[in-house]
């Protein structure tokens, strides 16, 4: 198995998780946001081998710690097609239009596309790339055994905003309804801000969309 380290990272507190392998120094980063100095000190501390950045989606919060990572490890990024110019767009990423909470941010491109359907072979296990937009149009969730990485499509009693670029409600609850809620009860969701859940409390309580 793996352990999961979390990080709340920038002004915005964007979730990052570290995974790291019980048995090497292998390890997985999802969503590094912005000032990922913490995150960075981890990985140094534990001399860990980074084998993947893995992106829910390219808004500023979630990526603004990127190119900073990269700096420190050499591994390659992931991130769905339809974000792949925001990386390098500090307009569509949204950082340009927050000057209060941040200069702008950009990055360079992800090296690999991911896609519905999609099985990332990491840190000896294998994580299902599932697409989720709403929240923005190439928004994904990674489910690894019973661990879900829900970025801003799913929140603990609360869902991602949909008045962004590319957003859209009817994707979000369809999202939502048709794809995450078809998993097992058990299965725990690591949202990207606030804290954990599970797909059966959110089926059952969650009051922007019911099961």
């Amino acid at each position: 198995m793996f352990k999961i380290e979390t990080f709340s990272l920038g002004p915005l507190q964007t979730n990052a998780y570290l995974l790291v392998a019980e048995d090497s120094k292998r390890a997985v980063v999802i969503d590094p946001g912005m000032n990922p100095g913490s995150l960075i000190r981890r990985i140094e501390t534990l001399e860990l081998e980074i084998e993947a950045i893995l992106l829910t989606h390219a808004h500023f919060d979630h990526m603004g710690g990127v190119q900073e990572l990269r700096q420190h490890v050499d591994c390659p990024v992931y991130l769905h097609d339809l974000e792949a110019e925001w990386m390098t767009n500090a307009k569509l990423n949204g950082s340009a239009n927050w000057p209060q909470v941040t200069p702008p941010i950009t990055a360079e491109p992800a090296e690999h596309a991911l896609d519905e359907g999609q099985k990332l072979e990491l840190i000896g296990h294998t994580f299902t790339v599932y697409h989720t937009p709403g929240h923005s149009p190439g928004s994904v969730s990674f489910l690894c055994d019973q661990h879900l990485f829900s970025g801003d499509v799913l929140f603990r009693m609360g869902v991602g905003r949909t008045d962004l670029t590319g957003g859209s409600e009817r994707q979000l609850v369809d999202s939502i309804r048709t794809k995450l809620y078809r998993f097992a009860d058990d299965t725990i969701v690591y949202p990207g801000h606030g804290g954990r859940t599970t797909i059966g409390a959110e089926k059952a309580s969650n009051p922007y969309v019911p099961a």
